[in-house]
């Protein structure tokens, strides 16, 4: 088994620690109660394996240094965004030290996130031509009410940055880049509404907001032969996945839907994946995250 320690016992922490099973876990955090230790440092080397860090973004960096330095495997959660000379001396030294560094995107582990890259790369619905993600959450006042959350790009790095690995997961993001953008502070001091265009083959069209009251996320494929189209996520459920096949020269498509009703089960899968990286001796995925905070 492998022992870990959460950082910052947050909604995340939270949501980390209660997926660990028959692991240790051991949970850091300076101001909550009930944890085990306020800092990283004050935890005894020898006690854990592998650190989750689900901490502020300005505190990643410093934590990971000491992680990797130790000897620790390493998640931390998205976004997360270095220079390119820090990525290439983490990256560096992860290698040397032969530990999993891990940026955390859990929606990746949804089902019908998961089903859609099955369903792409069979080819069914033909040549894709246009994608259409959008991921909206109502939570501006709570963002605005943090002591660390309303700053820098907001909404296109927090929800954003699962799309952008939507698309990497799908389709790759190499050689993109955001060619327009439309981003506005409509309630928050960083931005909490932004449209933007992701160049490449093929074309994403990408929305992410704070001010949709009810959270919502919608996905539309369509190619020369079909389409796909996913509505809402488990955790909000029930969440649907839709195939159509096309009719020539138009017409109304024949369609199949299936309709999940479940609990969230994105967390336990994404630490299964983490624990299965560190039983490979993978060394993670610092070049997707590479990607994505250069897009950003």
């Amino acid at each position: 088994m492998t022992s870990c320690v959460v950082v910052g016992m947050g909604i995340q922490g939270v949501k980390r620690h209660a997926v660990m099973g028959t692991h240790q876990s051991i949970t850091v955090d300076p101001v909550a109660e009930g944890v085990d230790f306020r800092n990283l440092v004050d935890v005894p080397l020898a006690a854990y394996e592998a650190v989750l860090l689900c901490v502020p973004d300005d505190a990643k960096a410093e934590l990971i240094d000491f992680a990797v330095s130790h000897g620790k495997h390493v998640l931390v959660e998205k976004p997360f965004n270095l220079t390119p000379q820090q990525y290439t001396d983490l990256t560096s030294r992860a290698r040397e030290a032969g530990v999993t560094v891990y940026v955390a995107y859990n929606h990746r582990f949804e089902p019908h996130i998961a089903t859609a890259k099955h369903v792409l790369d069979s080819g069914k619905i033909g040549e894709i031509y246009t994608v259409s993600l959008s991921y909206g959450n109502g939570t501006a006042a709570l963002v605005r009410a943090s002591p660390w959350r309303d700053t820098g790009l907001g909404v296109i790095a927090d929800l954003g940055s699962h799309l952008l690995d939507m698309v990497d997961f799908w389709w790759g993001l190499s050689g993109r880049e955001v060619d327009y953008v439309d981003a506005r502070t409509v309630e928050n001091r960083a931005y909490d509404h932004a449209t933007m265009r992701l160049s490449g083959s093929p074309a994403a069209y990408l929305e992410t907001t704070m001010l949709s009251w009810r959270n919502d996320f919608r996905c539309e494929v369509r190619g020369s032969e079909g389409s796909l189209h996913i509505s809402s996520l488990c955790k909000w459920g029930p969440t649907s996945l839709t195939v159509r096949d096309r009719v020539r020269p138009s017409g109304r498509p024949s369609e199949r839907t299936h309709t999940l009703v479940q609990a969230d089960p994105t967390w336990a899968a994404e630490f299964a994946h983490f624990l299965a990286l560190i039983s490979a001796g993978n060394p993670g995925n610092l070049e997707t995250s590479y990607e994505i905070a250069q897009i950003l």
